[in-house]
């Protein structure tokens, strides 16, 4: 059975890529968070230590899955944000050529600086905040410096439930939660919803047909939170219920002011062209992320 190390798995990405890889591969999951069994202690940030750690395994792949995606803690803690988005993705290129085995590497649709309505594979990246910069500066020196590896762009990520959802799914189900009966969602923003599942399933075809590369994988059809929100809503029955204001991002700027791109919606152009894409439409998987995580949460 072949052997995957993956590092920094101990959030919402994390979680799907060990229930999808575990069924065919003898995992070592680690994480600076120790908070599920399968997970072990390792600081990626550490080179030696990471190092270390990755060789006594013995791995065929290295996934390096963690960092910051706090786009307001990155701009307070710049430093530390480039260290770990960044530095951290160096150690790993530097271990996968070491051993000889590829690596994956998880960038993001955040890196576009919205010029455009929808950005394909090999449209040019122009990183409007830290988070992106440090994200995108990843992308750059694997592409410049590995050996073999697999680079998978996310959007608008979506998974983990109210345990490791930070993100804005989770968000609009907390205010619900609480007992909200207006939700203000920003009508300006543009982007595309990615079930952290339907992400790991393609990574697992893209790796299994040894398609290396860099691919934008994104869910299908194209939104903006206001209608993800519309459709959150229609999901649980409650769109009669909570009444729902369009707000521009104004509104929240002293909450997020970090600089956001107007659309970060991505095509998988790519994927398309190598007919690989198995990435569902986006309603489809907030439907099933609903079911399968919130259950009984209202």
């Amino acid at each position: 059975m072949n052997k995957i190390y993956i590092a920094g798995c101990g959030g919402m990405l994390g979680e799907a890529f060990q229930k999808v890889f575990s069924k065919d591969y003898k995992l070592k999951c680690t994480d600076i968070d120790v908070n599920e069994e399968w997970l072990s202690y390792l600081d990626f940030r550490d080179l030696e230590s990471y190092m270390e750690d990755v060789e006594e395994f013995r791995p065929n792949f290295l996934f390096h899955l963690g960092a910051f995606t706090d786009l307001e803690y990155c701009e307070n803690n710049i430093e530390e944000t480039y260290l770990t988005n960044t530095l951290s993705v160096e150690n790993a290129t530097l271990i996968s050529n070491k051993l000889n085995i590829p690596l994956l590497y998880i960038s993001t649709a955040g890196i576009f600086d919205g010029s455009k309505d929808v950005f394909d594979d090999w449209d040019q990246p122009s990183p409007m905040c830290h988070y992106a910069k440090s994200k995108y500066a990843g992308e750059v020196f694997v592409k410049k410096n590995s050996n073999k590896y697999i680079i998978c762009r996310a959007g608008w990520m979506m998974g983990g439930g109210p345990k490791k959802d930070k993100k804005f799914i989770n968000k609009i189900m907390s205010q619900i939660k609480k007992g909200k009966k207006e939700l203000f969602v920003v009508n300006d923003k543009l982007g595309t919803p990615t079930y952290t599942f339907d992400f790991a399933k393609n990574v697992k075809l893209i790796l299994e047909a040894e398609l290396w590369g860099l691919y934008n994988m994104v869910c299908e059809g194209m939104t903006g939170r206001l209608e993800v929100t519309q459709e959150l809503l229609k999901i649980l029955g409650l769109e009669k219920k909570i009444k729902l204001t369009s707000v521009d991002s104004a509104f929240f700027q002293d909450e997020y002011f970090a600089k956001r791109p107007d659309s970060e919606r991505l095509v998988n152009k790519k994927l398309n062209l190598r007919q690989m894409n198995i990435m569902r439409d986006w309603r489809i998987s907030l439907k099933e992320y609903l079911e399968d995580y919130y259950e009984g949460f209202l």
